[in-house]
């Protein structure tokens, strides 16, 4: 398993770690959403998913991940 943490924008409320923690889980990985430092860290397997369709899983909830 690999923990990645991304900087993600546009998060601020309890809706926005429900849209991201969920969308992260429909893929199969784990996340814990930091409000206040604007992040979520991942846990997945690199085997059944990439790093990118995470990414790409936020961005699709309108978030934006900047690193």
């Amino acid at each position: 398993m690999k923990n990645v943490t991304l900087k993600v924008e546009g998060m601020s409320c309890g809706h926005c770690v429900n849209s991201v923690e969920g969308a992260v889980k429909k893929l199969g990985a784990s996340g814990k959403v930091d409000l206040n430092a604007k992040s979520v860290t991942v846990e997945f397997d690199e085997s059944k998913v990439s790093l990118e369709a995470i990414k790409e899983a936020i961005e699709d909830q309108g978030y934006d991940v900047v690193k």
